[in-house]
């Protein structure tokens, strides 16, 4: 199972836009995958995806009752489908998941029981059997350090990480490869970066050489998309359907987008040893037109 977390400490990198293309990527491939999104904002991938109809209702079933072991039915069914990928939508109880897992841990101390505030997630996937029913498994927690953070990395021990080339950019990507060792130190656990994605790029000196720094996998790097990315956003729909479904026509740079994701997507499969039962051509989209940019 390939299994990974994006995250990066900087904001308004497109974090939950990658996460999103990238399942979506995965699963046009012919994957089984789950994406497990644990932002307790709004404007997240839940909503991204439009499955986060039911995220202010206090009595639906959510992935936070699942960790503190008072789910209403199972995770699989918790999951909502868009795009041939499997979510669990995200609920406003994440916001006060500290305090529900603090509280756990309390109770456990009580009855003299050991209790690991940073494995729950994973518990409730092994649970689940995630690994014998997805091939993928993608989280997309919020961009601070937080217990929704560690609970992520903790499951998935592997991160991607979405990069600004710029300076600032750089500087987040060293803290979090430090953020990563001292996290793995501490819970005696190793912790992988499979992957650094710069996005936003616009071939200036500054950003090529911040980019030739970055002392990480870089399989690809995608341009200044803004305008693609906010359409994605409006139409609540990963950049593979906004661009089949919602452009009057299809211009080479978006074609060369949607690529990039499918060529990122097999090579974070391929560092696993997972072959895509069906990978298509990078970027292919049937009978759509494409014009000069």
């Amino acid at each position: 199972m390939l299994s990974y977390t994006v995250y990066s400490e900087a904001g308004g990198v497109g974090k939950s836009s990658l996460t999103a293309n990238l399942a979506v990527a995965h699963a046009r491939a012919g994957l089984d995958v789950l994406v497990v999104p644990l932002d307790p904002q709004d404007g997240d991938l839940s909503r991204l995806f439009g499955v986060d109809d039911d995220r202010a209702n206090s009595d639906a079933d959510n992935i936070v009752r699942h960790i503190v072991r008072s789910p209403k039915g199972s995770l699989t069914d918790l999951a909502r489908t868009a795009e041939g990928v499997d979510i669990v939508p995200e609920h406003n109880m994440l916001s006060d998941l500290s305090s529900h897992l603090q509280r756990e841990q309390r109770k456990a101390e009580d009855l003299g029981d050991s209790y690991n505030i940073y494995a729950q997630l994973q518990r409730v996937l092994r649970d689940a059997n995630i690994a014998e029913e997805y091939d993928v498994l993608i989280c997309d927690p919020p961009a601070t350090e937080s217990d929704h953070l560690y609970n992520a990395i903790y499951a998935t021990r592997n991160l991607v990480i979405p990069v600004e080339p710029s300076a600032k950019g750089r500087a987040s990507v060293e803290g979090l490869e430090q953020l990563a060792t001292n996290f793995g130190d501490q819970l005696n656990i190793e912790i992988g970066v499979l992957a650094a994605v710069p996005n936003g790029f616009k071939h200036t000196n500054d950003q090529e050489e911040l980019i030739d720094e970055i002392d990480l996998p870089t399989p690809e790097v995608i341009g200044d998309r803004t305008s693609m990315m906010e359409g994605c956003w409006k139409q609540q729909c990963s950049a593979f359907e906004y661009v089949r479904e919602h452009r009057a026509r299809i211009r080479d740079h978006e074609v060369e987008t949607l690529a990039q994701f499918d060529q990122i997507a097999r090579y974070l499969e391929n560092q696993v040893g997972l072959e895509a039962p069906n990978p298509p051509e990078p970027g292919s989209l049937e009978d759509d037109e494409v014009i000069e940019a």
